[in-house]
């Protein structure tokens, strides 16, 4: 399962809770009926938001939900999940994603992708899922072929993007993707009139979804230099923050101009559970990225505005070198660097009042890694206590290393701010919030 919609039972009331349950499992039914067991590993969060819009758009009717038997994952307890053309379409929609997705793993040689005999296997499987897909798609009516089109343009823009391209052009094929599947939404409801402002959602939401993931694996594409449109364009993860705001914004007004007839749902998803998103990629981005300067360096070159023409600049870390203060190599009156330890030796033993090198800070500690049996009675500990969810951090207990809870930056045991109103009488006339 993957996507940035990743609500939590805290912040959903029970209806809207069970009508998520519902979703979510008739998605994962839907892929397995239709496409094998296999299929069902390419349940996606967001692309659940498209069943969610179809019967969002629809009356309500008795065989929008059947009886599920037990599953593991529901504590092997039955329960009502949805079924119909939005499910299908949900369905379609997500072995498209995952497709794409597992085939640019497979072009990129990640991880285990790297080695031939998994390459080889995850590309058949990657290609079954398109075929599939596509088969899906057209008995909906759904232009398949066009979905994948968008998503095949993103090779191209991602090699032609520069450091000065803007991040827009690259996130521009997932936009008109996601804007397809949101669009033929309205027309499986039968309301045309909702295909334009939901073809605005989709384009927003798509955006979103592609900037938050490219800032989750920030610190990852920089360790192992795999590309990453951020550093690809010169994108700071400032900038990346307001586009996504942005978006969140953007979602929000073209949503209020969509007829829905049980919107509930749909708005907790597309307006709220969004920018909880933000706040929670945002909040736990242990990376700033802040491009270099583009072009010639400003200080070098005749360009110092520092001093002499040609001498150095700021970049030989004195910012008085070349200047008025110095020689063409100095770094103080008359010319010349200052010596370690010009200032005499000091009790700090170092830089500017010492007389020798700062030494380096002390090596981290290693985490601490747990047996088996000792990690997993520590995991039924965390998860029995609610800690995985609701804790500001916590070490993993398998190999140490710091972990945030699922709920953190996220007011997840908090009412609504502004539409607590919607969701205690289940209906959106009554919140006047701006949302």
């Amino acid at each position: 399962m993957f996507g940035i919609i990743r609500p939590c039972r805290h912040r959903l009331t029970e209806r809207l809770l069970e009508s998520w349950t519902a979703h979510l499992c008739g998605l994962c039914l839907a892929l397995r009926d239709g496409h094998g067991q296999l299929a069902r590993t390419a349940t996606n969060y967001d692309g659940l938001v498209v069943s969610v819009l179809v019967e969002a758009q629809t009356a309500s009717r008795p065989d929008d939900r059947r009886r599920a038997g037990p599953c593991p994952l529901r504590g092997l307890r039955t329960a009502p999940v949805a079924r119909g053309e939005g499910a299908r379409l949900a369905a379609a929609v997500s072995l498209a994603l995952a497709s794409a997705k597992m085939r640019d793993h497979v072009d990129d040689g990640d991880g285990l992708f790297a080695r031939r005999p998994v390459a080889a296997a995850a590309g058949g499987v990657a290609e079954r899922w398109r075929r599939q897909s596509r088969t899906a798609g057209s008995s909906l009516g759904f232009d398949a072929e066009g979905l994948f089109a968008s998503l095949e343009r993103q090779v191209e823009v991602e090699a032609a993007a520069g450091f000065s391209s803007s991040v827009l052009l690259v996130t521009a094929p997932t936009e008109e993707a996601t804007a397809l599947a949101l669009e033929h939404t309205a027309v499986l409801a039968g309301r045309p009139g909702n295909r334009a402002p939901l073809r605005e959602v989709g384009r927003y939401f798509g955006r979103l979804a592609h900037l938050l993931d490219a800032v989750e694996d920030l610190s990852e594409d920089q360790r192992t230099g795999a590309w990453n449109p951020l550093v690809a364009t010169g994108t700071t993860t400032t900038e990346a923050e307001r586009l996504c705001r942005d978006a969140v914004h953007g979602i929000r007004l073209a949503l209020a101009e969509v007829e829905l007839m049980d919107g509930a749902l749909a708005h907790r998803l597309l307006a709220h559970e969004t920018e909880a998103a933000v706040r929670r990629v945002f909040g736990h981005a242990r990376n700033s990225w802040n491009p270099p300067p583009a072009g010639p360096n400003p200080y070098g070159g005749g360009q110092n505005p520092y001093g002499n023409p040609g001498a150095a600049g700021p970049q030989d870390g004195n910012p008085y070198s070349g200047g008025p203060y110095g020689g063409p190599s100095g770094g103080g009156p008359g010319g010349g660097s200052f010596p370690p330890g010009a200032f005499g030796g000091g009790p700090f033993g170092g830089g500017p009042f010492g007389g020798g090198p700062v030494p380096p800070p002390p090596p981290p500690m290693p985490p601490q890694r747990n047996g088996l049996l000792r990690a997993c009675g520590m995991w039924a500990l965390l998860c029995c206590t609610c800690q995985a969810c609701c804790r500001e951090e916590y070490p993993n207990p398998c190999n140490g290393r710091p972990m945030h809870g699922a709920c953190r930056d996220a007011d997840c045991c908090d009412a609504c701010d502004c539409c607590e109103c919607c969701e205690c009488c289940e209906c959106l006339e009554c919140c006047d919030c701006s949302c």
